[in-house]
C-alpha cells in the first residue's frame, strides 16, 4: 500500500529550510519523483473512500505558492495537500488532506461557504439544531473530530437574535473539523487505512449538512 516515506518526509522538512528558487532548481527532478509518490497517496485514499463514499475527483494542489498578495514571498509550499470532493449536485462537502512535517492535519466540511448556504445552514440551527449536536455527541466522531474549528463572529450574524441557545453554532464562519496528525501518524504504514476511516466517521456530518443544502426549510427537495 501506497504510505508517506522518510524521504518524503525529510525532502519537505529540507524545503522548509531552503525555500527559494536556486534550492529548488537544483532538487527539481527528487521533487518530481516525491510528488508522484505522495500522489499515488492521495490516489488510494481516494480509492479507499469510494467503498463508503461517491468521491466526484482527487485534486492534488500545486507547490508552488501564490505570492502577489502576501507577505510571506517564499515561493514553494512546505508541504503536499490534496482534496476531495463528493459526486453530484446531492452530496456536499470534500476532504482534504494537509501533509507537513510538524503541522499536518486531515479536514473534512465546509470551508468559507457561500452567502447563500452560509444562510440555509444557519436557518436549520435557528429552528432546530438537534441533529447537528446528535453527531457532535457521537463516540466515535468526537474521537476522530472533536468539535468544528475556525473562525467564528463576535456577535450574532444579522438577522439572528443573540441570546438563541444555539448562538456558538450560528456564530460560525465555517463549518469545518480539523484532526491534527502528528509525524508518526503521517509516517505509519497504514496512514491511508487510518485515513480512510477518519473520512468515513465524518459521513454523518457530510449527509447532514448535504440533506440541509439540497432541500428548503421545509424539508422539500431543491434540486
Amino acid at each position: 500500500m501506497s504510505r508517506i516515506t522518510k524521504e518524503i518526509f525529510d525532502f519537505l522538512k529540507d524545503l522548509s529550510q531552503n525555500n527559494n528558487r536556486e534550492w529548488f532548481e537544483t532538487h527539481k527532478a527528487i521533487f518530481k519523483e516525491h510528488q508522484l509518490a505522495t500522489k499515488k497517496v492521495f490516489e488510494s485514499v481516494k480509492e479507499g473512500m469510494q467503498i463508503y463514499d461517491d468521491i466526484e475527483k482527487m485534486k492534488m494542489f500545486r507547490i508552488y505558492r501564490d505570492v502577489r498578495f502576501s507577505k510571506d514571498k517564499t515561493p514553494y509550499k512546505d508541504f503536499f495537500s490534496a482534496s476531495m470532493s463528493r459526486s453530484g449536485a446531492a452530496l456536499r462537502g470534500s476532504y482534504y488532506m494537509h501533509l507537513k512535517p510538524g503541522d499536518a492535519f486531515l479536514a473534512v466540511g465546509f470551508w468559507d461557504p457561500n452567502k447563500e448556504d452560509l444562510l440555509r445552514i444557519r436557518k436549520e440551527i435557528e429552528i432546530n439544531a438537534s441533529d447537528f449536536y446528535e453527531f457532535l455527541k457521537a463516540q466515535e466522531f468526537r474521537a476522530d473530530w472533536g468539535d468544528f474549528s475556525g473562525e467564528t463572529l463576535k456577535t450574532a450574524p444579522k438577522g439572528f437574535d443573540k441570546n438563541h441557545p444555539d448562538i456558538a453554532l450560528l456564530r460560525r464562519k465555517n463549518y469545518v473539523f480539523v484532526k491534527p496528525l502528528t509525524d508518526e501518524q503521517l509516517l505509519h504504514e497504514d496512514f491511508v487505512k487510518q485515513t480512510v476511516s477518519s473520512f468515513h466517521s465524518a459521513r454523518p456530518f457530510l449527509n447532514l449538512m448535504s440533506d440541509i443544502l439540497t432541500t428548503d426549510l421545509n424539508g422539500s427537495s431543491i434540486l
